[in-house]
């Protein structure tokens, strides 16, 4: 298996996406390189269908490379097995979705919890799931809502326990799809203020799309794409 580079927490090494619907072929991405480092803050720009998405679901280990290499930690994501991918998704990534993607028969406690059940590692921290979703809930600030059922929480508030439950497995990554693209201005500019927070406060890599300005302003590094292709990278 083919080591990356030791300073990058996801690496594309000219990596190609290709989507086939009969005798017509797409590029969602097309011989793509880059690396993102620990702690980095980045932003995905683009027109719809740049390849933003694709992007980050080739990252996530969602899909996979139709050429080329993903390397997450330094390993080569394409080399795994479905279920040997879905650990080390679980462990090593964290997502936040545009639409929230909340279990809706779970409380807000037990959303968080969950990525703590998929695969248990008994000894990885010293406090309980509960503990740790408790403390998390309190770190986004809605400690006081853990027995309420997502349906029972503002759009803010639900998007607070999306990035809670991205933290609990304490991710080295996090990909954020449009973090801020279902709330109001003012609502928005919170959890794009609590992401910031987040990423200079754990040292999380943290990588979100957005087509907002006021979102890509804050950035330490903002990723350009077109038709698939990486037109710019600003630092």
């Amino acid at each position: 298996m083919s080591d990356g580079n030791a300073e990058s927490v996801l690496e594309f090494r000219n990596v190609s996406k290709i989507y086939r619907s009969g005798d017509c072929e797409v590029r969602g991405l097309n011989a793509v390189s880059a690396s993102f480092g620990p702690g980095e803050l980045t932003a995905l720009v683009g027109p719809s269908g740049s390849g933003k998405s694709t992007m980050q679901h080739l990252g996530a280990g969602f899909d996979r490379a139709s050429e080329g290499s993903v390397l997450l930690m330094g390993r080569d994501i394409g080399a795994y097995g479905e279920r040997e991918l879905s650990f080390l998704r679980n462990r090593h990534i964290g997502f936040i979705f545009q639409s929230f993607n909340l279990i809706p028969v779970m409380s807000v406690l037990e959303n968080v919890m969950y990525p703590a059940g998929v695969y248990r590692e008994p000894h990885r921290f010293e406090e309980s799931p509960r503990d740790r979703a408790m403390a998390l809930l309190a770190k986004v600030g809605i400690a006081d809502q853990g027995k309420k059922r997502p349906h029972q929480l503002s759009g803010g508030q639900r998007q607070r326990v999306a990035i809670a439950r991205a933290l609990m497995n304490a991710p080295e990554l996090i990909f954020a799809d449009e973090p801020t693209a279902n709330l109001d201005h003012e609502v928005g500019a919170g959890i794009l203020d609590l992401l910031v927070g987040l990423n200079e406060e754990l040292g999380t890599t943290i990588i979100f799309s957005t087509h907002d300005s006021a979102v890509m302003s804050r950035a330490r590094r903002v990723v350009s794409l077109k038709d698939g292709c990486l037109v710019g990278d600003k630092r």
